[in-house]
C-alpha cells in the first residue's frame, strides 16, 4: 500500500472523494463521502463501470467519470488497483497501461491519491456489503466467525484476508495467485508438461484465471489433436455451459477442481473459518457448472484437513460495488487515524 498526500486533511470526512477499483479488464468508479447513518460508513453519490481498454491511460478514464458524473470539486481519491506499489507506479502485467502516481494526480487537480491491493479493498468489504451478498456453494450455509478470505480469478488471480480481532480488524494483501500451480490428477499433470515441457514455475494464476481458462482450452485442445475454435475466455465459458465444446466443457472442469485445490490451500493457511467468498461475473457467470464440478472435493482436501474444511463456508459473490466500497472504507479509516499514514501504509508519498 502506498499514501500519497500533501496535507493534514481536515474535515475530509464530510467531502466528497473519488474510490476506484482498477482491474484488469474493467474499472469501477464512484463518488463516496462518510455517512454515519450508512451501514459501510460510505454514501456512494455516483457509480458507473467501465472498460479499460476503452481508454489509453487512467486519467483519461477518471476524468470520463468526473466529466460525466461529478458535480463538486474533488480533490482526493483512493485506488484498489491490481498490483503492488513499485517506487511511484503501480506495476502489473494484467492491467492495461501503467499508473504512475505523480502524473495521474497532476492531470485530475487532485491534493491526495491513495492506493491499496484490490482484493485488499474487497476484503475491507467483509465490515459492510459483501457479507452479506453472495451465493452459498458449498460448506455450511452460515455466517462463521475468524479470518475471511476474499478469492478471485479474473483477469489474474487474486486473494486477500479479513482477520477479526480485539483491538480490531485488518486485512493482508497477498499474491498467492503467483503460488506454484500442483496438478492433482493425471490430466492436470498432461497439462502442466504441456505448459512446461522443461519443468520450471508455472503459477496457480497461468491456470486459474480467466486468460488461464482459455490457456486450458488451447492445451486440450492439443492434448486431443484439434484445432481450437475458441478465442476468448467468454467463448469457453458459453460453450461450456451449452456443452457445444468438449474441450471447453473440460477445461472448464480443471478450472474448477484446481480453484478448490486453490482455496483451500489458502483456507488451511490462513485457518479461514470466517468463510470463503469467490468474487467476480466470470465465476456468477459459470455457478451452476461450479457447483456440479470437483470444487467442493478438491476444496476439502483430504484425511485430518478435511475435518476444518468442512466447516468453512463457501460463497460466490459479484463485484459490485464491493471493491469501490472497501476502498473507501480503508480510505476513511486511514484519515480518522490521523498522523502518520504514509508510515502505516508502508509506501511514499509524491
Amino acid at each position: 500500500m502506498a499514501i500519497e498526500h500533501s496535507d493534514r486533511l481536515a474535515g475530509i470526512p464530510g467531502t466528497p472523494f473519488l474510490a476506484a477499483d482498477i482491474g484488469g479488464t474493467h474499472a469501477r468508479v464512484a463518488l463516496m463521502r462518510a455517512s454515519g447513518g450508512a451501514a459501510s460508513g460510505v454514501e456512494t453519490l455516483g457509480f458507473r463501470t467501465f472498460a479499460c481498454a476503452q481508454f489509453s491511460t487512467l486519467s483519461e478514464l477518471l476524468r470520463a467519470f468526473v466529466d460525466t458524473d461529478v458535480q463538486v470539486p474533488v480533490k482526493h481519491c483512493v485506488l484498489a488497483c491490481a498490483g503492488q506499489i513499485m517506487g511511484n507506479e503501480v506495476v502489473n502485467d494484467n492491467l492495461a497501461w501503467p499508473i504512475p502516481l505523480t502524473e495521474l494526480r497532476q492531470a485530475l487537480g487532485l491534493d491526495e491519491i491513495s492506493v491499496l491491493n484490490d482484493f485488499e479493498a474487497l476484503a475491507y468489504a467483509l465490515d459492510g456489503s459483501l457479507t452479506d451478498d453472495g451465493r452459498h456453494l458449498c460448506g455450511p450455509d452460515t455466517h462463521s466467525s475468524g479470518p475471511t478470505l476474499v478469492i478471485g480469478p479474473g483477469t489474474g488471480l487474486g486473494a486477500a484476508v479479513h482477520v477479526p480481532g480485539p483491538a480490531g480488524d485488518f486485512v493482508l494483501a497477498t499474491e498467492a495467485g503467483q503460488m506454484d500451480f500442483a496438478p492433482n490428477s493425471v490430466r492436470e499433470r498432461e497439462v502442466l508438461a504441456h505448459l512446461a515441457p522443461n519443468g520450471g514455475y508455472v503459477a496457480f494464476e497461468h491456470v486459474v484465471s480467466g486468460p488461464g481458462l482459455l490457456t486450458l482450452y488451447v492445451t486440450l485442445c492439443a492434448l486431443h489433436g484439434v484445432a481450437p475454435k475458441l478465442a476468448t475466455p467468454e467463448a469457453v465459458t458459453r460453450a461450456a455451459v451449452a456443452c457445444s465444446d468438449a474441450q471447453a466443457t473440460e477445461a472448464v472442469e480443471i478450472f474448477c477442481a484446481a480453484l478448490g485445490s486453490f482455496a483451500g490451500n489458502l483456507a488451511m493457511a490462513f485457518m479461514a473459518t470466517g468463510g470463503v467468498y469467490l468474487a467476480g461475473g466470470f465465476l456468477s457467470s459459470i455457478f451452476e457448472l461450479l457447483q456440479r464440478s470437483a470444487f467442493e472435493e478438491r476444496f476439502l482436501h483430504g484425511r485430518s484437513a478435511r475435518a476444518l474444511l468442512s466447516l468453512v463456508p463457501v460463497r460466490v459473490t459479484e463485484h459490485g460495488l464491493h471493491g469501490v466500497q472497501g476502498a473507501a472504507q480503508w480510505y476513511l479509516r486511514r484519515v480518522a487515524s490521523g498522523a502518520s499514514r504514509c508510515a502505516e501504509a508502508g509506501g511514499q508519498g509524491a
